[in-house]
């Protein structure tokens, strides 16, 4: 495994494997096709429903980080998809580059320190927005947060949850990382081989545990819990055993099967263990075609915005679809975005 900062010791397989596991159940797997295609999926999954609308925004518009004094203030260089839960913060999104940056649930982040408190103010509800906003890369994504110019926080949800989360990107060209905060230090990690990353153990943890099942095998044995790191070994493995695709339809497809084995079944709870949470939603990036597909587990259908079929310059409209008011859906699904005021942050 590579790393684009020095990892900390990884011979804890066995330690790891023993943790108790907690924090809300997400997964992601990246899916490598051929002729440059890749498809970024992931899984939504707490206790109870969050209610997630789409919102498309176009380039050239002045947006704030926070209603703090000193916050970060920009103006989009790049339209994007966001999923917006509860219409007051995004989770995840993709840029008109192919450029997809998914957060997840991650139980022993702590975003700030004594030092890191003092620097302008962000907002977890804007943080994925402004680095869709204004970057192409996973590259460009790291250097920016290497700078690591902003003071991240955000208000709690769910009746007191606080929004502790990591983030995986990826770029148009495959490229990753895997962001987490250390007690306010910046943790970037180069996944390399590893296609998959859930919840906690912090990803240096989750190498270990990872490739110790490698070692196993996953051919006759695979550990098969909805914990989080039983989740990330079998996402890993069959991201690196499905077929190999040309066909983008199909790459899509063949993300959806490897998320629903990883997903947790709705209304499906471990007893003493409520934060081991059933799947609300999953979506997949196709990063080649600029679509982002939403599946949300009770409606009967997936559908996608083409990001290359929507107005995103300067000047446009921004763009909402309802999910709520749209059950039924399958397939493209442009022409069911309406003007909007655009989401209200919840700082």
């Amino acid at each position: 495994m590579k790393t684009l900062e020095s990892l900390a010791a990884a011979g804890v397989a066995a330690a790891s494997l023993a943790m108790p596991q907690a924090g809300g159940a997400c997964s992601r797997v990246v899916y490598p096709g051929n002729d440059n295609i890749f498809v970024v999926g992931r899984s939504l999954d707490w206790k109870t429903p969050i209610p997630t609308n789409l919102y498309v925004y176009p380039r050239g518009m002045a947006k704030s980080g926070s209603n703090m004094p000193g916050a970060i203030t920009w103006i989009s260089r790049y339209g994007s998809v966001y999923a917006v839960g509860y219409d007051g913060g995004v989770t995840e999104g993709m840029n008109e580059k192919g450029l997809v940056i998914n957060g997840l649930f991650c139980k022993g982040t702590v975003y700030d320190n004594e030092e890191t408190a003092k620097r302008p103010p962000m907002s977890m509800s804007m943080f994925v927005a402004w680095l869709l906003d204004m970057n192409s890369t996973t590259d460009e994504v790291c250097a920016v947060l290497r700078e690591h110019n902003f003071s991240l926080s955000g208000a709690t949800f769910d009746g007191g949850t606080v929004s502790a989360l990591h983030w995986g990107i990826t770029d148009a060209t495959g490229k990753s990382a895997i962001l987490e905060f250390d007690h306010g230090v910046v943790r970037l990690y180069d996944p390399g081989d590893f296609r998959a990353m859930t919840n906690d153990p912090q990803w240096p943890d989750m190498t270990a545990i990872i490739t110790y099942w490698t070692g196993v095998g996953g051919r006759n044995m695979l550990p098969g819990t909805v914990k989080s790191p039983d989740r990330c070994v079998r996402g890993n493995y069959f991201a690196h055993n499905v077929e190999t695709t040309g066909d983008p339809d199909l790459a899509v497809t063949i993300t959806r099967s490897i998320l629903a084995n990883v997903s947790v079944p709705y209304l499906y709870e471990v007893k003493g263990e409520p934060n081991l949470s059933s799947t609300q939603w999953r979506s997949y990036s196709d990063l080649k075609r600029h679509r982002y597909y939403f599946d949300i587990v009770t409606n009967l259908g997936v559908y996608y915005i083409d990001l290359d079929k929507c107005n995103l310059s300067k000047g446009a409209p921004v763009l909402k679809l309802d999910t709520a008011k749209h059950t039924g859906i399958c397939g493209e699904a442009n022409k069911y975005l309406e003007k909007s005021k655009g989401f209200t942050p919840m700082y």
